[in-house]
């Protein structure tokens, strides 16, 4: 565990607005699906990064943001999961996992 003295916040701040920022260009400019999860997965580290910095800087002792980021963590991956079961499923009947081609849902 880190302390308030070792790193700035700043810096775990900047780490964690890069990854945000290229988990949304990924998530923006991508047109394969796993890509797409990958993406949301940085955003999410993202935001574990932060709860994790803003709790040692702000809680001290408390175990607060950790037991966010496990709570995020969980999400992720059930998410995941879920993403990639239907990934697999429509690869199953599309042979691709291009995005464009899935208008399933179209009218």
């Amino acid at each position: 565990m880190f302390t308030s003295d070792s790193i700035p916040l700043q810096d775990y701040l900047i780490i964690a607005s890069v990854l945000f920022c290229i988990g949304v260009w990924g998530l923006i400019n991508s047109r394969n699906a796993v890509r797409v999860l990958m993406s949301i997965e940085l955003m999410l580290n993202a935001v574990n990064i932060n709860l994790m910095a803003f709790s040692a800087y702000i809680d001290g002792n408390l175990i607060r943001g950790q037991v966010f980021t496990v709570f995020v963590i969980t999400v992720a991956a059930a998410e995941a999961a879920v993403g990639l079961a239907i990934l697999i499923s429509l690869y199953r009947n599309r042979t691709t996992v291009d995005m464009e081609s899935f208008n399933l849902l179209k009218w």
